[in-house]
């Protein structure tokens, strides 16, 4: 029996939605725990619940009762991993929690069953855990620090942070060696003609958008040194032979300082690899910046546009203008990279000329790609304090997730899927009305009969 089993929630075969868009990637901080426990001497075992089933990981847990289990959760993932717990306490496993979802409900987790929650970084709390589990329980665990667990008299017990990683340079890569890798990057080249491979150079965000949930890594930023991200690169290259990289840092360009060096690293090694990565507006208004991502092989790059009104961008905390964000997009693509980006309906505050404001701003900005989501409250943000006094959860906690909270008063889904179709129909038809005037006016009376419909529906409400 291993030291430790790590899996999670998520299983491809049950997200339809996912399984078209086929665009899959391995949970790189279960990698990361890996290699630093296996590094510190433990054996460990990874069950890759993207491609595996519930049965065959309850059928893994039946097999060899009364082991440790590890599992990643985040916001979608809570209905599985609660029953991965019920699951696994069934056959006697004791079951450590970590990630962003159970931080932010360590004691709901704990009284579904969870006898441990990591909270911050996992390397160097699971490490410590599992020397103690064995003399002390999981009842016992005072004074280790970033857990939270309950004591022998059923109080629960949070223990102090743990301080952050400082040198993560010091940590091993992702143990993408121990689980089947190659299956990823054939599944992104089969329906994209392009593998794909993700890492991550830096970690955390100190940037303090109120929407956006901080609970793993604080509001700390920590980036390794571009020769390590460039060995691992390289690395990447010669084994997994991708066609391409996934930067999944929160902001890329985020030190001007090390893009440079990283980018010049590549350059001397000849290394060169066709990427999409996420950054920030503010943090690409340089010329200098956009022509090195584009000498570097970016392809694409998402920015978080989130509103086209500075009123609710200034609301949120963005700390970003809409003429930083069409600067940013011009400029991108000038330099021959696509411009994705994300839109948020919803906010609070938001009222009908906001809507507006954001569809005449996208015209300008012209992304090649937006895709749009409607704001939702994730505990411990301060956007769910915000709201917190008009919040409702729908369902009962355990069949729920964070997505499920509705805000008394705002506006229904139906009206925010009309100002979907409305932007979709503005868009086409400004992006039409040069090549194909007669198709753009049809276009644009379906952004008429959209706000039409809209404002039909502005009386109704969430709850």
């Amino acid at each position: 029996m291993p030291d430790i089993l790590l899996a999670h929630g998520y299983f491809l075969e049950e997200d339809e939605k996912e399984r078209q868009i086929m665009k899959p990637y391995p949970p790189l901080g279960l990698l990361y725990i890996s290699g630093y426990l296996r590094r510190a001497g433990f054996d460990v075992e990874i069950y890759d619940s993207t491609w595996g089933s519930k049965p065959g990981l309850f059928g893994r847990l039946a097999s060899e009762p009364g082991g440790v289990l590890g599992l990643y959760t985040n916001l979608i993932t809570r209905g599985n991993v609660l029953a991965i717990i019920a699951e696994a306490k069934r056959h006697g496993w004791t079951v450590l929690l970590g990630g962003p979802e159970s931080a932010n409900h360590a004691e709901q987790y704990i009284a579904h069953g969870a006898d441990v929650v990591v909270v911050g970084e996992g390397e160097e709390t699971l490490a410590e855990l599992l020397s103690e589990l064995a003399s002390k329980g999981t009842h016992r665990l005072h004074g280790i620090a970033g857990t939270t667990f309950r004591d022998e008299a059923g109080q629960l017990v949070v223990n102090m942070p743990r301080p952050q990683i400082a040198d993560l340079d010091s940590l091993p890569w992702p143990d993408r060696e121990r689980i089947d890798l190659p299956k990823y990057v054939e599944a992104w080249r089969t329906h994209h003609g392009m593998g794909s491979v993700n890492m991550i150079t830096a970690r955390g965000c100190p940037y303090k958008c109120k929407w956006c949930s901080h609970a793993v890594f604080g509001y700390s930023y920590r980036r390794r040194s571009f020769v390590d991200c460039a060995d691992e690169l390289q690395h990447i290259r010669e084994i997994y032979r991708p066609d391409q990289v996934w930067y999944s840092d929160d902001v890329f360009t985020i030190n001007h300082r090390w893009l440079y060096g990283y980018a010049a690293e590549l350059k001397r090694r000849d290394l060169k690899l066709p990427f999409e990565t996420i950054s920030r507006a503010d943090r690409m208004m340089k010329e200098d910046v956009l022509a090195t991502l584009a000498e570097m092989g970016c392809y694409r790059i998402w920015i978080g546009a989130e509103s086209g009104s500075q009123r609710i961008l200034d609301s949120m905390q963005r700390g970003v203008t809409v003429e930083q964000v069409e600067w940013a997009t011009k400029a991108a693509q000038r330099h021959g990279i696509q411009v994705g980006m994300f839109l948020m309906w919803g906010y609070d505050g938001e009222e009908l000329e906001d809507i507006e404001a954001t569809i005449e701003q996208l015209k300008k900005w012209s992304p090649d790609i937006f895709l749009t989501t409607v704001a939702y409250p994730i505990k411990n943000t301060p956007y769910f304090e915000r709201v917190a006094d008009k919040t409702i959860l729908t369902k009962e906690w355990s069949a729920a997730t964070d997505r499920d909270f509705v805000i008394r008063d705002r506006h229904s889904r139906t009206y925010y899927k009309h100002a979907d179709t409305w932007l979709n129909s503005e868009m086409a038809a400004f992006r039409l009305a040069q090549q194909d005037p007669a198709e753009a006016a049809v276009r644009r009376a379906e952004a008429v009969r959209a706000r039409q419909s809209l404002l039909a529906t502005s009386h109704e409400v969430e709850a």
